[in-house]
């Protein structure tokens, strides 16, 4: 079934060969955190967020990892942005050959038990190519009603690095950031910028 996916992207890929921005910078190659430009830092004292710990156990049990290794990117994030107000559990499929797609799907939790269904779609270019199948958990900050959280987001330039097997980018809108961290098959090699669409709903069309 996987296969089946991401060989159906890689023909939209082909398919789709326009210009078209898209997806955050892609991960750096080391496994040691290195980001030419971090976003900037958010309330880094907000009462009203998750606590580190909160999201490294979240994480983990998402993941699957152990709370040391998913501890090493949350903390990075967290030295970024602070405690965020919500977060995304979900999964994804992309592929590219120079032009890519990606879709995924999750749910958003609140702080305050508020919880939403998310799509989310996007157009991919650059010098990446191949296919990737992930899981995704996505810090959410700024985000004041969970309804907000339907947009397009576009990626933060020089905001990828790589920790502990963690793939990590940043995408900000109308104040709003979001930071996911991906793990899984595959990883798309190379560099690719742009955004990412979030809907109540999934659209095939991911413009």
């Amino acid at each position: 079934m996987l296969d089946r996916k991401l060989a159906i992207l890689c023909a939209a890929a082909l398919a789709l060969g326009t210009p078209a921005f898209a997806q955050t910078t892609g991960p750096t190659p080391d496994d040691s955190a290195t980001s030419s430009r971090s976003a900037p830092a958010s309330n880094k004292t907000n009462p009203d967020g998750f606590t580190q710990q909160e999201i490294i156990d979240a994480a983990g049990t998402f993941f699957g990892k152990t709370s040391g290794s998913v501890g090493q990117a949350v903390e990075r994030v967290f030295q970024d942005q602070g405690s965020p107000v919500g977060y995304i559990r979900g999964d994804e499929y992309a592929a590219a050959v120079g032009f890519g797609l990606r879709y995924g799907q999750g749910t958003l939790v609140m702080k305050d038990g508020q919880e939403r269904r998310v799509f989310w779609q996007g157009p991919s270019i650059g010098l990446d190519t191949g296919g990737n199948a992930s899981k995704v958990f996505t810090l959410v900050y700024n985000l004041q009603n969970p309804d907000g959280i339907y947009r397009r987001y576009p990626g933060v330039e020089g905001a990828a690095f790589f920790v502990a097997g963690i793939a990590v980018t940043y995408q900000r809108a109308e104040g709003v950031t979001l930071a996911p961290m991906r793990t899984g098959l595959g990883f798309r090699a190379g560099v690719n910028a742009g955004y990412t669409a979030y809907s109540k709903r999934r659209r095939a069309i991911p413009f």
